[in-house]
């Protein structure tokens, strides 16, 4: 008996508004993508995100221990962060202003 080979590729169809197949493509044209190629990651990254969503962390019980910990633990500035906080906005500069 003959092996079937199992097929890898699936189409999916959909009937669709002008209105958002010209979003579509223009958004992957920004981005240099096809059609295709831009719906069907858009749509893989959405079923990831629901999935991640409603599904469960594992991890051991030193791991659940020391995540607990890192939560309780008081919080470490990052001296990085403070000083970018430290400097104002771009829209806060005498430039952006209109002062001289």
């Amino acid at each position: 008996m003959a092996l079937m080979n199992e097929r890898k590729d699936h189409p999916v169809s959909m009937r669709m508004p002008d209105a958002d197949i010209a979003m579509i493509d223009r958004a992957a044209l920004l981005r240099g993508r096809s059609r295709t190629d831009f719906v069907r990651d858009a749509a893989v990254r959405a079923a990831e995100e629901a999935l991640m969503e409603v599904m469960p962390i594992r991890m051991s019980a030193a791991g659940f221990d020391a995540f607990t910990l890192a939560l309780s633990s008081p919080a470490v500035p990052v001296e990085e962060m403070v000083n970018l906080f430290r400097r104002p906005a771009p829209w806060e500069t005498p430039a952006c202003k209109g002062e001289s």
